[in-house]
């Protein structure tokens, strides 16, 4: 049994029998899944929770948080509609989970992705295949705030986004910019402050605080 604790205080308890839906995890892979809805900011689980279950986002976005000994937050990545996470090494979450908007998250039980890998080697390689994007995602971003300036990480940053949700060039942003900041290692200031300059510079434009439109260089990266 999984309990998931909302920001309100109230838990919300994970028993029984999956809904009857199933959900593909890799192509292929479709395993029986519970369906909820997380409102936002609404923890999914919480550090070293034991890890019972494999996530996929359905609809929203999810990010994955771990608060520092001296009390700041870090956000280690983003998990983006149709991404599966929370497929742990061990038997306990690393770090916690939460809604960046209201979410609808399909749970599938990790004894049961376990017995379909067991039983079919092809099945064990998919889900690899599947899962590697996030390992990938992760070597480029401890490689990003070790070796670019602020500017470089919010244009890359902002890239990656568009090649994760492709919309001719327009970035739509679930996470706010203090989201943001926290995921590049920087101050909200110098989130904003670089965006302004972007958009001064043309590299950008910003319809509005959730849309981004990528123009010349940044856009041509990600064609």
């Amino acid at each position: 049994m999984q309990t998931l604790h909302a920001q309100t205080g109230a838990t919300l308890r994970v028993s029984g029998q999956p809904s009857g839906k199933t959900v593909a995890l890799a192509p292929d892979v479709d395993l029986p899944a519970f369906v909820m809805t997380f409102a936002r900011n609404e923890e999914v689980f919480t550090e070293e929770e034991s890890a019972d279950f494999v996530y996929k986002v359905m609809s929203g976005a999810v990010r994955a948080v771990r608060i520092l000994s001296d009390g700041r937050r870090q956000i280690s990545a983003f998990h983006l509609q149709g991404d599966v996470f929370g497929l742990e090494c061990g038997e306990f979450h690393q770090h916690s989970a939460e809604a960046i908007v209201d979410s609808e998250i399909a749970l599938v039980r990790r004894s049961a992705v376990e017995a379909a890998a067991q039983k079919d080697g092809a099945v064990a390689r998919k889900l690899w295949q599947s899962t590697s994007g996030d390992l990938r995602r992760l070597q480029d971003h401890t490689l990003r705030l070790g070796r670019e300036t602020a500017a470089e990480r919010v244009a890359s940053f902002l890239v990656e986004l568009s090649r994760r949700c492709p919309n001719d060039g327009a970035v739509a942003l679930p996470m706010g910019r203090l989201d943001i900041a926290d995921y590049l290692g920087l101050t909200i200031e110098t989130v904003s402050r670089t965006l302004t300059q972007l958009e001064r510079d043309r590299a950008i434009s910003i319809p509005n605080a959730r849309t981004i439109v990528l123009h010349g260089a940044l856009a041509r990266t990600v064609g």
